[in-house]
């Protein structure tokens, strides 16, 4: 990292100057609080033009130690450039934070923002990959709550698995040492105490409202009583308030609620799993209408990004938490939570969950629910392969092509999360499923043969949405098709008849009319002067690049 300090009231030509140690100290001590450290280059001007200084580089060494209250040790080296003279300062990493002005701040991108010593330390420990969760809580064992105990081999004997069934059954010394959550000496580890214990302050705050702005028709927020209480009295209560849908009889499922509650469930464990234990705010569930949010303290880890969130390897800040959740059947010990997630809110035809981190920090996570769309779940369910259904990167890829009419490889490494050759694997794997016989996604044709393939919603498969009435039905109107059209020239450099046909459906006569409509209005141009003969394309128009 470099710091770059205009020459304006900095003096480049004075060997002592107090004002550039204070600039320089500030901006030192806040890149010393940033994992990594860093450095700063003096004597080159916010426009890099090199303007070079006289700083005399032990008195500004020793000048920045006394200013950080003689915490912060730099390495200066005097360097030459073209003729001119810079100093670069190397800034080690802090053990400790080190503030400037009664303040501790350290760099997010370009910027140094202010940070409370607390929150720094919790970011130093999960940069060292400190367990907290792990850590012995000092609560005997004896002080579990047996209900809190029941709740969990309730959990266990749901799963139906043999190795759970052993697991439950056991007594309750035994089942909480094989749970990993008792130390040496005999005490509880802090994701023992939370999970079987609790604490004063609660853990989860659930509001349910009928619609947004209205008052709360039901509220659970109860400290002194363990996480696992706490998480089943709020399933109970979310479960109470998400409506229960009747479907055709021809669907093997027979019924679903609103919103799917294994989405529900991941939605609330990933917000107590990976939230930041050292603060005692609940993690709050709001439950207005169909949709759900979960607001968890403490940012993302590890990582992990919303553009990243769905392939980014699992990485939590309690560790022996999310074990213990997991041992329990309660979360995924796989990684997997957030792409069920998305995989059931999809298959149901709702919107694609938003799972964000918000200024405090918090991770959000938005069930957007809507009313349940059965002829889209209907269609899915009659896919071949079967397995298709489930498939998280095909039920991606399907909803988006019911919006955006058409993918591509590049398109589709932004959507999966994944590289180039994965995603065009998985367009090409999706070429074999089929509905009622037909497939249900076609190459798109008139594309050059030195371009890269592109895929869209095959007819029958649009047929089977639109005769049903399904939300998911491509729109077909003029509006649509201008959209899709320009959409495509944007991103692929042109567009032809027959491609715009291929996508949106139709012959190409009628896509012709579209795209010379589009010309007339001057948001395309034609690609070449002489319109006679196959291969005609059009390319967006120097006005439309100008003024997207």
């Amino acid at each position: 990292m470099a710091g770059r300090r205009s020459s304006s009231g900095l003096g480049p030509s004075i060997p002592r100057n107090d004002t550039a140690a204070k600039h320089l100290s500030e901006a030192a001590s806040c890149m010393a609080n940033t994992p990594g450290g860093g450095a700063l280059i003096v004597g080159v001007a916010d426009d890099r033009t090199l303007v070079g200084t006289a700083i005399e580089a032990e008195w500004l060494r020793m000048r920045i130690y006394e200013l950080t209250q003689r915490r912060l040790t730099t390495d200066i080296y005097e360097h030459t450039v073209q003729g001119t003279g810079l100093l670069v300062i190397r800034i080690p990493e802090a053990l400790e934070p080190i503030r400037f002005n009664n303040r501790i701040k350290w760099r997010v991108a370009d910027n140094c923002v202010e940070i409370d010593a607390a929150t720094w330390h919790q970011r130093r420990m999960i940069r060292l990959q400190f367990d907290w969760s792990a850590q012995d809580s000092q609560v005997p064992v004896e002080k579990a709550r047996p209900t809190a105990v029941e709740i969990a081999r309730d959990f266990l004997l749901a799963s139906n698995e043999d190795a759970a069934q052993d697991l439950a059954r056991a007594s309750t010394q035994n089942f909480l040492k094989r749970l990993n959550v008792v130390t040496n000496e005999g005490t509880l580890t802090n994701a023992g105490a939370l999970a079987f214990v609790g604490r004063d302050a609660p853990a989860i705050d659930y509001i349910r409202r009928d619609f947004a702005g209205s008052d709360s028709t039901a509220r659970l927020r109860a400290g002194g009583r363990s996480i696992l209480e706490e998480l089943s009295g709020v399933m109970t209560m979310v479960s109470a308030h998400n409506s229960v849908r009747h479907i055709s009889s021809e669907l093997s499922i027979g019924q679903v609620r609103d919103l799917p509650p294994l989405a529900i469930r991941e939605a609330i464990v990933n917000g107590l799993v990976h939230r930041e234990w050292g603060s005692m705010e609940p993690t709050v569930v709001e439950h207005v209408g169909q949709q759900l949010t979960v607001t968890s303290p403490g940012g993302f880890v590890g990582g992990v990004t919303p553009e990243n969130i769905i392939t980014h390897p699992s990485s939590s800040r309690n560790k022996s938490l999310a074990e213990l959740f997991a041992s329990l059947r309660i979360a995924e010990r796989e990684g997997i939570g957030v792409d069920r997630i998305i995989r059931e809110m999809l298959r149901l035809g709702h919107a694609l969950p938003e799972i964000q981190e918000i200024s405090g920090p918090y991770v959000r996570t938005a069930l957007l629910g809507q009313s349940i769309d059965l002829p889209w779940l209907q269609c899915l369910n009659r896919l071949e392969p079967r397995s298709a259904s489930t498939n998280l990167n095909f039920l991606l890829i399907l909803d988006y092509l019911t919006t955006d009419r058409w993918i591509d490889e590049s398109s589709a490494m932004r959507l999966l999360q994944v590289g180039r050759g994965e995603a065009l694997a998985t367009l090409e794997q999706l070429d074999s499923v089929s509905l009622r016989g037909a497939a249900v996604v076609t190459r798109v044709q008139g594309v050059p043969s030195d371009a890269n393939g592109a895929w869209a919603l095959a007819g029958n498969l649009v047929e089977a949405l639109t005769s049903a009435g399904s939300a998911k039905a491509p729109a077909t109107t003029p509006d649509s098709k201008r959209g899709t059209a320009l959409s495509w020239a944007s991103h692929r450099g042109r567009i032809s008849s027959t491609e715009l046909a291929s996508i949106v459906g139709g012959h190409p006569n009628n896509a012709g009319r579209v795209l010379r409509a589009l010309e007339s209005d001057g948001l395309l141009s034609p690609g070449r002067a002489n319109r006679n003969g196959a291969g005609f394309f059009y390319r967006i128009s120097d006005e439309t690049r100008a003024n997207p």
